[in-house]
């Protein structure tokens, strides 16, 4: 195949993977009555005036499936780290004894199960639309390709490697859905 369609097709395969590492990123955001410390991603704290991750001005892990543990480097900041969590909204109380923050994980009603089932497959559906977009620029650079003079033999054949591509990013991102669809509504 011509140098030029390899390209194309290994930056297909590469906008396609970051479509379902995002995915996965997102779904593991998702409180599925598990807890885990990507929970608290994106929360951050107010630590000598810069606002830093929580994750880098205390340890954070989980005890058991239904707790998460935040130990702060600095006893002092354990109240600062309780308001960034509450003004985070995320539906999560945490509970301290002068050292560590407590934060349990209810169980989830049957409605927000649905509720989350809802959230994951729209979730899968961006993934599949991000995938979309990756093949139709493909297909357009091989157009493009095939005006300045590319054999049409191998743009078909180059446009059904595409097709191939997708199919089967297509299918990862239904298996990882089907995965968390699974482990939310798991009692």
């Amino acid at each position: 195949m011509n140098e030029d369609v390899e390209l194309i097709t290994e930056e297909t395969r590469d906008r396609m993977q970051k479509a379902v590492d995002h995915l996965e990123h997102e779904l593991a955001r998702l409180r599925a009555g598990r807890a885990t410390p990507v929970l608290l991603d994106g929360i951050t704290v107010a630590y000598y005036g810069v606002n830093s991750p929580l994750n880098q001005v205390s340890n954070i892990n989980t005890p058991d499936p239904k707790t998460i543990l935040i130990q702060p480097w600095e006893k002092t900041m354990l109240s600062t780290i309780e308001k960034a969590i509450m003004a985070a909204n995320i539906g999560l109380t945490p509970i301290n004894n002068g050292e560590v923050s407590r934060i349990n994980i209810p169980p989830l009603t049957e409605e927000r199960r649905l509720q989350l089932v809802k959230q994951v497959k729209n979730e899968g559906e961006t993934a599949k639309i991000s995938i979309r977009i990756a093949r139709k620029w493909a297909n357009d650079e091989l157009k493009a390709l095939l005006k300045g003079g590319l054999p049409e033999d191998i743009e078909k054949i180059a446009a059904d490697t595409v097709q191939e591509i997708t199919s089967e990013f297509n299918g990862k991102v239904d298996k990882v859905v089907a995965q968390k669809e699974k482990e939310v509504m798991t009692v």
